[in-house]
């Protein structure tokens, strides 16, 4: 009888099955199942044979597996569809009750809609394998495609394998008519044989003559004898040589062939695949060679090339040579450090040791620490080496000197305060295991100290459960268990007892739903600690938290959908009269009516994911991404925007006017009037202070541009309002009128317009998802919910249509958690670290925008003709001494080639005034001048 295995589900699990894997949900810490096949069934390690234990009793208890793996968990590379699969030659034992449900796994080539395939539960599709040794990936091709081969071989390989394994580059060459060598008509393998460049026939490298002993370097041609010699004798006749006739190159791809679909969607069977040992696929690529396959004990593993050279082998010396006598030995007293001498005690000095390590201390946890016993008896050792009594040995100072370093050094760790374990416990709840991140959260400890703590505080949490454990048992309690699928273990589900209802801030992490029969564990970095029934499958079996009702299996749903009637829509209004009936003891009770929440007054709204903050002061709501703020929990209520909390920091101006905006509308003709205005100002009294104490509208400084950020993170402090060009400083508003501030333009129709200006008329906000191609490797990308390209940022007028474009808002989030705003600030917007100090960058940009005195001479003047410092005499004030003389330049003191012949000259206080007048003049050509004499300078700074 076949073997198989039973579900809880009462579903029947036989081998060449493919199933879900996977082990306690601490145990794998949050991710995904695993998808594997069913190999074989195994008995207890114990035993050497299959128990009988009578009916209805299973005899395994093991289960051999072939694992696939996810894109996502061999590769960075992301990848969207979550129902494709890597095969791999790699299998495990596993207990038998990591079996989670059945599944279905099909080669992309033994699918006839893939689109309809995959939108049934459960079911995956393969078309490459990963070797997990050599950490490549191979193309998995059916057996029945390749022709290249001899018919014994082919004949052979068909009726073991289903599918064969194999390099990209040798796909075309496989998938080719079968290759005959010109001079003995056989089979002419990749290795052994050479191709004509000229007639395209295949030659053995022994049957041409004189024999070949390699293949032509890469670049290089070989040309048959016959085809040289027709060569020669057009060469001679100086005929002109006609063109090789077109053949087809040499592709990486399977050519235009058309796919053969063995198996029918419809049947949901597993596929009637054949295996050999347990395997559908071996490899047959460019390392192979074909005859050895005949041998049914041929390696079915991916090969790479022979490592085979002085690049590869070590240098191993000749045996016998002598060895210098000045190189100490090793092992010897002089090269280590003798940790324990008890074993060359004699029995008196053993007994001591003894008596003395329980003496040492009187706690008692210390003397079962691992660390103190160490340093115990390395004490001891070394008094009893120096012939010290052992009285003497004392533990009072925890530091001793240790050979090979060349200060003290402690034997524990010195104990963690209230604090540290505070931060370390909530480090390892954001992180889990992530040992690098909690040192960032602890930086009054070391790495060392990190990794012996964690694992002292892992087992502490191991003895605690145990001990729960233990006490449940003994009280002989059963807990109330809710009715929950046996797809997954019971650790997976968060319970509430009957008599409770559930809390009223529970939200789906994913979908945001309050309603959920079941609720499933969330993996880490969610909005939520909580998924609902259908995202807790979804992620369990997909590896896709993210909300797509395309891709969700809804069971709810479904059955919505089959009892509706027709012409009635799901979301039907309820009836005024409804039937009332006696409400059943085991029934949830509704849940109470949930607090309102505040709304961002950036995107309105208020179940938006992330956490909405409310300025203490000023009452300005938003989302802690939109802003820059990162604060606690505990300390959101108290939470100060940027501008409130400088009234207290005094770091910028008191002055909140934003400096790439026009001044004050309120009595200038043609400004924005209050009809025009379309939505809420609110998210405008966010404002980011600048390098020269002055203030941005927060809009203002992410849709230009020009400026960045010398903290993403915070968005702040911003820099570079200066390298704003100064045509967008004098271009006209076409919303408020005003040619004041630095305007941006409209995505769609290059309209001009403030960014407030936008804002306030409803002008749509966002950040674009572009498209890059492969060829541009300097472009840098981001990945946001799945989608690869450059982020750029989106302003278009209220009547453009944007449905063909990926537009994210402002407050969008992906799957990890950020938003899209701080993703764009991050790779966009931040200064990078290696470009000096904010000082010396707003240095650079006032170099840049004061314009150089201009001196008309063009030539260097003669020695001869200019006069001595002691001659000179300024033409204003009439003094002799100054630092530096500077000539007057005039028309009458220029020649007419250049060469400056004037003795007129000014001293340098009477030269220094001039430079600064022309320095205004600059100043008020770029655009500035209409601003206020005290705020002149700042524009230069900004």
């Amino acid at each position: 009888m076949e073997p198989y295995w039973t579900l809880k589900s009462g579903e029947r699990l036989h081998i060449n099955d493919h199933v879900y894997v996977s082990p306690l949900w601490d145990t794998r810490d949050g991710t995904p199942y695993s998808v594997a096949r069913i190999m074989e069934f195994l008995p207890p390690k114990e035993t050497d044979h299959v128990p009988h234990k009578g009916k209805g009793k299973e005899r395994w208890t093991r289960a051999r597996v072939a694992w696939f793996y996810r894109p996502g968990d061999v590769t960075d590379r992301q990848v969207s569809d979550s129902r494709l699969l890597l095969a791999a030659i790699f299998s495990e034992v596993v207990p038998i009750t990591q079996l989670r449900a059945k599944c279905f796994v099909r080669h992309r080539d033994k699918i006839a809609d893939l689109v309809a395939w995959k939108k049934k539960p459960d079911r995956f599709y393969f078309n490459k394998l990963f070797d997990p040794y050599i950490k490549k990936e191979f193309e998995v091709l059916l057996s029945t495609e390749i022709s290249n081969l001899p018919q014994n071989i082919k004949d052979v390989l068909c009726s073991r394998y289903e599918f064969i394994v194999c390099e990209k580059e040798v796909v075309q060459e496989l998938t080719d008519p079968i290759h005959l060598c010109d001079t003995c008509n056989a089979w002419c393998a990749n290795a052994d044989s050479v191709r004509c460049d000229s007639c395209k026939k295949f030659f053995h490298m022994a049957c041409v003559q004189p024999p070949l002993m390699a293949k032509p370097s890469r670049g290089y041609g070989w040309s048959c004898a016959t085809c040289a010699r027709r060569h020669e004798e057009d060469v001679d006749a100086h005929d002109v040589r006609h063109d090789t006739p077109p053949v087809r190159g040499r592709g990486n791809g399977r050519g235009n062939k058309p796919k053969r679909v063995l198996n029918s969607l419809a049947d949901d069977k597993e596929s009637d695949d054949h295996y050999f040992k347990s395997w559908p696929f071996r490899y047959f690529g460019q390392y192979t060679v074909a005859e050895d396959t005949l041998d049914p004990n041929d390696l079915i593993f991916p090969r790479a090339a022979t490592r085979v050279g002085p690049r590869f082998q070590a240098t191993v010396p000749n045996i016998g040579e002598k060895r210098p006598e000045e190189i100490p030995e090793r092992g010897g007293h002089a090269t280590i450090e003798i940790l324990n001498w008890v074993c060359h005690m004699p029995s008196d000095a053993v007994n001591e040791v003894e008596r003395r390590k329980g003496t040492l201390t009187s706690r008692r946890d210390m003397q079962y620490n691992v660390d103190y016993l160490t340093e115990v008896i390395f004490r001891l050792s070394q008094a009893f080496i120096s012939k010290q009594p052992l009285e003497n040995v004392s533990l009072k100072v925890p530091t001793s000197l240790r050979k090979w370093k060349k200060t003290e050094t402690r034997y524990t760790d010195r104990e963690w305060n209230d604090e540290e374990i505070r931060s370390f416990s909530a480090a390892v709840q954001d992180y889990g295991g992530e040992l690098r991140l909690i040192r960032d959260d602890v930086p009054t400890r070391t790495m060392p100290e990190i990794v012996r703590y964690f694992g002292k505080w892992k087992n502490a949490q191991l003895r605690l459960q145990h001990r729960q454990a233990q006490l449940l048992e003994s009280s002989g309690s059963k807990s109330r268990r809710a009715q929950v699928p046996d797809s997954d273990d019971e650790g997976s589900v968060i319970r509430f007892d009957q008599e409770s209802a559930q809390p009223a801030a529970i939200f789906c992490g994913s979908c945001r739903t309050r309603d959920s029969a079941v609720w499933w564990k969330a993996p880490k970095g969610m909005p939520s600690s909580v998924l609902c029934d259908v995202c807790g499958l979804n992620w369990r079996k997909y590896g896709d938290h993210g909300y797509s009702r395309i891709n969700r299996d809804d069971p709810l749903l479904a059955k919505r959908i089959a009892e509706k009637r027709e012409g009635t829509p799901l979301t039907a209004v309820t009836a005024k009269r409804q039937k009332v009936g006696p409400m059943s003891g085991d029934s949830t009770p509704t849940p109470p009516p949930y607090g309102k929440q505040p709304t961002c007054q950036c995107c309105k709204k208020p179940n938006a994911p992330g956490k909405v903050l409310k300025c203490k002061k000023c009452a300005l709501t938003v989302h802690a991404a939109t802003c820059g703020a990162m604060v606690d929990e505990e300390a959101a209520a108290e939470w100060l925007c940027d501008v409130c909390q400088n009234e207290t920091g005094l770091e910028a101006s008191l002055t909140f006017e934003c400096m790439l905006c026009p001044r004050s509308t309120s009595d200038k003709k043609g400004a924005l009037n209050s009809a025009a205005v379309k939505r809420d100002a609110g998210f405008l009294r966010s404002g980011k202070p600048t390098e020269g104490q002055s203030w941005v509208h927060t809009l203002c400084s992410i849709f230009n541009p020009d400026v960045q950020y010398a903290d993403a993170g915070l968005l702040r402090t911003v820099e570079g309002v200066s390298t704003i060009p100064a045509q967008k400083w004098s271009a006209m508003c076409n919303i408020c009128g005003l040619r004041e501030g630095a305007v941006i333009r409209c995505a769609e129709c290059n309209l001009d317009l403030h960014a407030s200006c936008g804002w306030k008329s409803n002008f749509k906000f966002g950040f674009e998802m572009q498209a890059v191609k492969p060829s541009k490797r300097d472009v840098t990308t981001v990945v946001f919910r799945s989608l690869s390209g450059v982020l750029v940022p989106y302003v278009a007028c209220a009547h453009h249509t944007v449905d063909t474009k990926r537009i994210f808002s402002l407050c969008d989030m992906s799957h990890t958690g950020e938003t899209v705003l701080q993703i764009y600030c991050r790779t966009y917007k931040q200064i990078a670290a290696g470009h000096s100090y904010a000082l010396l960058r707003k240095a650079r940009r006032l170099d840049t925008l004061i314009p150089q005195p201009h001196h008309h001479h063009t030539k260097v003047p003669d020695p001869k003709t200019v006069q001595s410092v002691a001659e000179q005499k300024c033409a204003q004030c009439g003094t002799e001494h100054s630092p530096m003389f500077y000539p007057v330049l005039d028309n009458d003191a220029v020649d007419t080639d250049g060469t400056v012949v004037g003795k007129k000259v000014l001293c340098h206080r009477c030269h220094w005034p001039k430079v600064h007048a022309a320095v205004e003049k600059g100043v008020a050509e770029m655009g500035l001048a209409a601003r206020e004499p005290s705020a002149l300078v700042e524009p230069a700074g900004a």
